[in-house]
């Protein structure tokens, strides 16, 4: 893992009091999940799901799998949305200033990015909708990130658990002054929380051995 993203997970790590109770109990949640798919040593798929496919969910597909990275685990994390946009360069920013490597594939109005957290560590970031061909079919966790899409998408079909961890959206800090320091702020409370998730399965999986 690069050195700038470790040091941001350590720091992070040390301050998982600043979630509030209902939000961690929805984390606990998500923990309890995986830990039964590691322990019935079945593959984890995450797919964080917005309406645009454009900040949010990218940001919860990228830090859950650096996450997962920091506490040992190997996972498989996506994003979709109920409408296909662009990965937003604000997102993309704001993970560049974390330490992140993107790299742009092709030139179209939706492209690819190669999102890399260390060496051979990477995310493949573009907007899509759930049935994307480049999504699983049947045993994934949804992660809601965004009540429109919670409220849009009443059934995901193939999903084993549904799960709305929903963020106020950086969009309406376009173009001002806090632009930047607003998708940080939310770029750092999902990499919190993903962590928070992902601290569990440690210490469970220490409890074990």
């Amino acid at each position: 893992m690069f050195q700038k993203i470790k040091e941001r997970c350590e720091i992070l790590s040390k301050n998982f009091k600043e979630i509030n109770p209902e939000r961690k109990a929805l984390l606990e949640k998500l923990a309890t999940h995986i830990q039964r798919k590691i322990d019935e040593k079945e593959e984890v798929n995450l797919v964080y799901v917005c309406t645009h496919n454009s900040r949010r969910s990218h940001l919860g597909q990228v830090w859950s799998k650096v996450a997962a990275d920091f506490y040992g685990f190997d996972i498989h994390s996506f994003s979709a949305g109920t409408e296909v946009t662009a990965f937003n360069q604000n997102a993309i920013n704001a993970l560049i200033a974390c330490g992140f490597e993107v790299k742009k594939s092709d030139e179209t109005a939706n492209p690819k990015y190669e999102v890399l957290f260390g060496e051979s560590k990477s995310n493949l970031c573009f907007s899509k909708t759930i049935d994307d061909e480049s999504l699983p079919k049947e045993n994934f966790v949804a992660v809601m990130t965004c009540g429109d899409a919670d409220e849009n998408c009443p059934f995901i079909p193939g999903c084993d658990l549904r799960i709305g961890t929903t963020y106020f959206d950086p969009k309406s800090y376009d173009n001002s002054i806090l632009m930047d320091e607003k998708y940080t702020e939310r770029s750092n409370q999902i990499a919190m929380e993903c962590l928070y998730s992902f601290s569990l399965l440690k210490k469970i999986k220490c409890s074990q051995n």
